[in-house]
């Protein structure tokens, strides 16, 4: 039984180390090298695919949402954020230089998606043809997505856009979360013993649970060799953000749990789908920025 046991565990696991070792450089020299535009198309990339999944488990559930509607505002979110970064500029052959000037301040700009995203959601529901009965559960799994998933996820562009140090605070986000997920993915698997939340994820482990926070102050750590930012605050930051983020992984299984479902969906192999590969990411994105915005920034 041992031996079996071992052999299902490797079969499991193998799909999910060779879909991180492909995923893993791919982002970080896109965070790296590449401009705060190009992190917005990415972000903006996933949280499509996010709330594609987002909705899928919503309607496993009796809920169907307006899904053109909310990606069109989730994506007026990320535009809204990459604006309020620093401007940017590109060089087109030799002698053009194009020059993105900073937009509205998010103070103002995002208030006024959420409101247009509200105006637009009652359009729809009164204008469609859906029974009554659906109007409530279509306007509450659509804000949900909206507020629960894109809102979020939108911050890892103001990370990237922070300044010189913007590619390394959402580096320091990015891989305090991948090495708390990982350390907690193998010591629950193999050490774990105390279940932390059995109803909502039955292989979730205490054990596992505090091998991912310090796994991420371990992070905090080195990067404090590398950034210009006081250790003990990146060691708070990684603490708060690893908090919170494996709050979003809870509560990620509380969706698919609802829905009655494993994963989100199957488009990563080992991983699920891609809703279960940033579900931590999801709160730990704002929580970090903000922190860095209000205290260290201060």
């Amino acid at each position: 039984m041992a031996s079996e046991a071992d052999r299902l565990r490797s079969s499991a696991t193998l799909p999910r180390v060779l879909t991180a070792a492909v995923l893993i450089p791919a982002v970080v020299a896109a965070v790296w090298w590449g401009p705060t535009g190009l992190i917005a198309a990415l972000t903006g990339l996933v949280t499509l695919l996010a709330l594609l999944e987002f909705f899928a488990l919503g309607a496993r559930a009796g809920l169907y949402g307006y899904r053109i509607w909310t990606c069109v505002c989730a994506l007026a979110l990320l535009l809204g954020q990459w604006s309020a970064t620093e401007a940017e500029s590109w060089s087109v052959g030799r002698s053009l230089t194009l020059t993105r000037v900073t937009g509205p301040p998010p103070s103002v700009l995002l208030p006024l998606v959420l409101v247009v995203f509200v105006l637009g959601a009652a359009g729809i529901a009164l204008s469609s043809r859906r029974p009554l009965v659906e109007v409530l559960p279509a306007l509450g799994i659509s804000a949900a997505g909206l507020l629960f998933v894109a809102l979020p996820l939108s911050f890892l562009v103001r990370l990237h856009g922070a300044g010189r140090q913007g590619p390394k605070l959402l580096l320091f986000v990015l891989v305090l979360v991948w090495v708390g997920d990982t350390l907690a993915y193998f010591v629950g698997r193999w050490a774990g013993r105390l279940l932390m939340a059995p109803q909502l994820s039955p292989k979730k482990t205490w054990e596992g649970a505090a091998a991912n926070l310090l796994g991420s102050l371990g992070v905090a750590l080195v990067f404090a060799r590398w950034m210009s930012i006081e250790p003990r605050h990146l060691v708070v930051m990684a603490a708060l953000g690893n908090i919170s983020g494996q709050v979003g992984d809870l509560l990620e299984s509380a969706y698919k749990r609802s829905a009655g479902v494993k994963d989100s969906g199957g488009l990563l192999p080992g991983h699920g789908g891609v809703l279960d590969r940033i579900d931590a990411l999801i709160l730990a994105a704002p929580v970090v920025w903000y922190y860095f915005v209000l205290v260290v920034g201060r």
